[in-house]
């Protein structure tokens, strides 16, 4: 696929990993498990194909109202496979960048996932934005904070760098997974111009494949920018 048709930033909505397991009379916290797997395989063939950006809904700033087990689980998730998944990115020249607030998070998972950007600070084949602990509202307020902070003239430029990692760019594509047809939030200020893919499919059945039939719906995509 030529370069000019191909998204420089493709944002992912993880959806459906409770439903896939539950209908296959698996437990929910298997559902997160396979689709974590997904996230790294997806990750791995978007910058295969030139893709320079692909980040990941995981786990938003409502989800700390799920029951105690499970949010225990998916920090858990996040202890046991951060730095397993910061050292393969390294080897393969990738770049991880978590986007999220720090409220709530405790230590050891803080711990956790700085440890694996600073490992991955350097890379340069492609990065892996994981929002975790994200509110696309609460990322616009905390921007503009920081703005007022260091008094800032309040402008869309000064927005924009006051997000989090915001060498991260717009969204050219944002694709949610398991048939709702909303975006909770995700990327907010990103997704101004955004395209929208909206899948039937369950997270975890998301294959390599699927990443080629996104790349190639963008690529059908005729994208005005209001002109």
């Amino acid at each position: 696929m030529e370069e000019e048709s191909l998204p420089l930033h493709l944002g992912f909505i993880v959806d459906g990993n409770r439903r896939w397991a539950k209908d296959r009379g698996l437990p929910t916290l298997e559902g997160h498990r396979r689709g974590l797997k997904q996230v790294e395989e997806v990750a791995e063939e978007c910058f295969k194909r030139g893709v320079k950006f692909a980040s990941f809904f995981l786990f938003s700033t409502e989800n700390w109202s799920r029951s105690q087990e499970e949010v225990g689980y998916l920090m858990k998730l996040v202890i046991l496979n951060v730095d397993r998944l910061a050292k393969k990115m390294l080897k393969n020249n990738t770049r991880l960048a978590i986007l999220g607030g720090r409220e709530r998070v405790s230590e050891e998972v803080l711990a956790a996932v700085d440890k694996a950007e600073e490992m991955t600070a350097g890379c340069t084949g492609g990065t892996m934005g994981v929002c975790f602990n994200y509110g696309g509202r609460d990322e616009i307020v905390q921007a503009i904070r920081k703005m007022a902070e260091q008094s800032m003239e309040i402008s869309e430029e000064g927005v924009a760098k006051s997000l989090y990692h915001p060498e991260i760019p717009d969204c050219d594509m944002i694709v949610r997974t398991s048939g709702e047809r909303r975006i909770s939030g995700f990327m907010l200020w990103r997704a101004a111009y955004s395209e929208f893919l909206f899948l039937d499919k369950m997270w975890p059945d998301m294959t390599k494949k699927d990443v080629g039939d996104i790349l190639n719906e963008y690529a059908r995509r005729n994208r005005r920018f209001g002109k």
